[in-house]
C-alpha cells in the first residue's frame, strides 16, 4: 500500500467522501417520474415523515465491511471495522489484506482524528474542516447516515419537490449552494443520493443496495460512493459482511507521542 494511498485514507476515513466532487456540470438524476407533490404540502410532509421512520434506527452500530478503495485509478482492497454511537462518535479501523491495521479514525460532532499507523502520522481537525469542501448544512449526522445507508436527514426537507412512480420516490431541492437529488425505494430506504454544487463544479454520488435483515431491522449491505474534486477521484465500495446493533462497544483511540502531524 503506497504512501499516497495511505494519505488519501485520511480523507476517506475523515470525511467519508462527503467532500463533494467535480464532474459533469449537470446533476446526476435518476429516471423516476411522474407525479409531482408540491413543496410544504400535507402530502409531502406525511411522505417525509414516513421516510424518516423507515431509516435504520439504533443506539450503537458495529459493522465489518470488505472495502474496495480506488484513488485516482489506484485500487486497494481493505477491511473497515466501523463502530458508531449514534449522535456521538464514529470509530473506524482500516486493515490491509494481511490483517495489519494501517489507519484508525474517530469522528465526533466536533472533531476529526485519524492516525496512519504505517507512517506514524496523525490528522487532527475540527469537524468544520469539511466545510472547505461542502455546505454547512451537512453535519456529523450526514456522515453517520452515509455510513449506514440511511437518507441524509437534511435532504428530507419540507421545501423539497417530491415525485413518485409505482416504486420509487424522488426528492429534489437545494441546501445553500448544494443541489440534491435523493431516490428512495418502495421500502422507503435510500437508494441513490446525488449532491451537486454547480458553482464549484462539484458532485457526489452514493448508491445503496443489497438490503439485509438485522433482527427486525434492515439496512443496505452495499454502499458505493463516487467522488471527484479537481484531479482527485475517489471511489469507495463498502460491503458489510457482519452487522450488530445496540450492543456495548468500545472506541479505543489515542495518538502516540512520537507521531507527527500529516502535511
Amino acid at each position: 500500500m503506497r504512501k499516497n494511498t495511505l494519505n488519501k485514507l485520511f480523507i476517506v476515513c475523515g470525511l467519508l467522501a462527503i467532500v463533494s466532487c467535480k464532474a459533469k456540470k449537470q446533476m446526476l438524476v435518476s429516471k423516476v417520474s411522474k407525479d409531482t407533490i408540491a413543496a410544504s404540502s400535507p402530502v409531502l410532509m406525511t411522505r417525509l415523515n414516513s421516510i424518516r421512520s423507515a431509516q435504520l434506527n439504533f443506539a450503537t452500530f458495529s459493522g465489518k465491511a470488505k472495502t474496495q478503495l480506488n484513488i485516482n485509478g489506484s485500487g486497494n482492497n481493505v477491511t473497515m471495522n466501523v463502530r458508531i454511537e449514534k449522535g456521538k462518535r464514529i470509530w473506524v479501523s482500516v486493515t490491509a489484506i494481511v490483517g495489519i491495521e494501517v489507519a484508525r479514525a474517530l469522528i465526533t460532532p466536533d472533531s476529526i482524528l485519524v492516525i496512519n499507523k504505517l507512517q506514524d502520522l496523525y490528522l487532527r481537525k475540527p469537524f468544520n474542516y469539511i466545510y472547505r469542501y461542502t455546505s454547512e448544512k451537512l453535519d456529523y449526522s450526514s456522515v453517520e447516515a452515509l455510513m449506514v445507508g440511511n437518507a441524509i436527514p437534511q435532504l428530507l426537507d419540507e421545501k423539497a419537490e417530491l415525485k413518485t412512480d409505482t416504486a420509487d420516490t424522488e426528492i429534489k431541492g437545494t441546501l445553500d449552494n448544494l443541489v440534491y437529488n435523493l431516490v428512495v425505494g418502495a421500502d422507503l430506504k435510500a437508494k441513490e443520493t446525488n449532491l451537486s454544487n454547480p458553482g464549484e463544479a462539484q458532485e457526489l454520488h452514493v448508491n445503496n443496495s443489497g438490503p439485509v435483515a438485522v433482527g427486525d431491522r434492515s439496512l443496505s449491505s452495499q454502499i458505493d460512493i463516487n467522488s471527484v474534486v479537481g484531479n482527485k477521484k475517489i471511489k469507495i465500495s463498502l460491503h458489510y459482511i457482519k452487522v450488530d446493533l445496540d450492543k456495548p462497544l468500545e472506541y479505543p483511540f489515542n495518538i502516540p507521542d512520537d507521531y507527527s502531524p500529516a502535511r
